[in-house]
């Protein structure tokens, strides 16, 4: 949630934001309940007050007469407090909820745009991989050497689900592996989270957990949900509370399961591994201080790129524009590899991101830090360090030689035990 302060300060600033980010959101209403919100509060702070000083009275020695307008008066004050408390929660309820529409502020170097297209690349690791013969997807090379099956999920799981197989599976904890060493080694506290979160923290980091609309898989009648990446767990670590302002910045890493509902995800680009409803991902997550919010969105991002020239597999780094941040980044960075087998002559395709959400989510979740006896929001960041189902999209299509075998990048192999997959191995 943004700071209701600032917009109204700020309402032409924070209108123009919510344009370039091709939302809708009545600011203008909002700084009207805002008003009435501060009025109630001054009204009830006084009536309260009225009554406390009616209270102090019938404390003296009082005659009957004496005391009976003040009991009376007493009794009208505590009904008046309950009328205006009533009224305050039902205003302030309508202003939660229009105010959490608000996205967070925007960097002013992020692209304005609406789509992928509008996003700005600024380096690339590598170009596409060239062959001497037509590359095969994923889907054609996960089948010949029996590393996954799509169709059996289905029949058991639904679409969108797989079957990892054989070498893939090795595949598949070598990466977690590889990735959670690299964030030991940068001075990050690694964790399995739940694959659970309530639906207040889900919502506190800025998901929405209900409705069609809604990305996030709800369990019915408890009041949680299945996380869709471990920024939601990681980010509720600390909610509701005041950190020691030395402990900053906090470096967290975060293996988990991510489910999600991918509705509507279809077409060539969503096929086999790409878009599914479940997959294993290690997360970053940074609490800081507000001063070092960008230094710490640059180490992310330099982290993730790290782990994907390891895995020597040509990507690009996009800035990604206003439209496509969602409503609690500030910026966001993707990396996107080179996935020789998307669509008829190889794309790029999305593997990890890392945004700055500053205090958007830290207002929502209640997480602040002590320092000079000032207690303030902190600035909270996430970042991918894997997301394993699209590494292995992007290690078997760019790794694959002639005989349809395909090598492994040396960094894995001491995770793998295998230097190669081969057909029929």
């Amino acid at each position: 949630m943004v700071d209701l302060k600032f917009v109204k300060e700020h309402v032409e600033e924070v209108k123009e934001n919510i344009r370039n980010r091709f939302m809708d959101v009545d600011v203008d209403r909002v700084v009207t309940l805002y008003n009435k919100r501060n009025d109630m509060l001054r009204i009830i702070e006084e009536t309260r007050q009225h009554r406390n000083e009616n209270a102090k009275k019938m404390k003296g020695k009082l005659s009957p007469e004496e005391r009976e307008p003040l009991v009376s008066e007493g009794k009208q004050l505590k009904e008046k407090i309950a009328e205006l408390e009533e009224e305050f929660k039902i205003l302030d309820g309508e202003l939660q909820t229009l105010a959490k529409l608000i996205p967070n502020s925007s960097h002013p170097e992020a692209p304005v745009g609406k789509e992928e297209k509008d996003n700005l690349e600024i380096k690339r690791f590598k170009g596409p991989t060239q062959f001497d013969f037509k590359p095969k997807d994923h889907i054609e090379l996960g089948d010949q050497l029996d590393l996954m099956d799509f169709e059996t999920a289905a029949k058991v799981a639904g679409p969108k689900f797989y079957y990892l197989k054989n070498e893939a599976v090795l595949l598949e904890l070598a990466l977690v592996r590889y990735a959670l060493d690299v964030l030991r080694r940068k001075a990050f506290t690694i964790t399995i989270t739940p694959d659970i979160a309530k639906e207040e923290v889900v919502e506190g980091i800025g998901f929405n957990p209900r409705g069609a609309e809604s990305n996030i898989y709800t369990i019915e009648d408890t009041g949680t949900c299945l996380v869709g990446t471990a920024e939601i767990t990681l980010g509720g670590y600390y909610s509701g509370s005041i950190l020691p302002g030395e402990s900053l910045p906090l470096r967290m890493g975060g293996l988990s399961h991510c489910f999600r509902r991918e509705a509507g995800a279809a077409g060539q680009f969503s096929k086999g591994l790409y878009r599914v409803h479940q997959f294993t991902k290690v997360e970053m997550f940074v609490y800081t201080r507000p001063e070092d919010s960008e230094q710490a969105h640059q180490e992310l991002l330099a982290i993730e790129e790290e782990i994907f020239q390891g895995l020597e597999i040509p990507y690009r780094v996009v800035d990604t524009c206003t439209g496509d941040l969602g409503a609690p980044a500030y910026r966001k960075y993707d990396l996107e590899a080179w996935m020789p087998g998307r669509g008829e002559n190889g794309d790029w395709g999305e593997v990890t991101s890392t945004s700055n959400c500053t205090d958007y989510q830290s207002r929502r979740l209640g997480v602040r830090y002590k320092e000079e006896g000032k207690n303030q929001y902190v600035h909270m960041l996430n970042g991918t360090a894997i997301a394993v189902s699209r590494a292995i999209i992007a290690l078997l299509e760019n790794n694959q030689q002639a005989d349809g075998s395909v090598t492994i990048p040396k960094a894995l192999v001491p995770y793998t035990g295998f230097d190669v997959i081969r057909p029929g191995s």
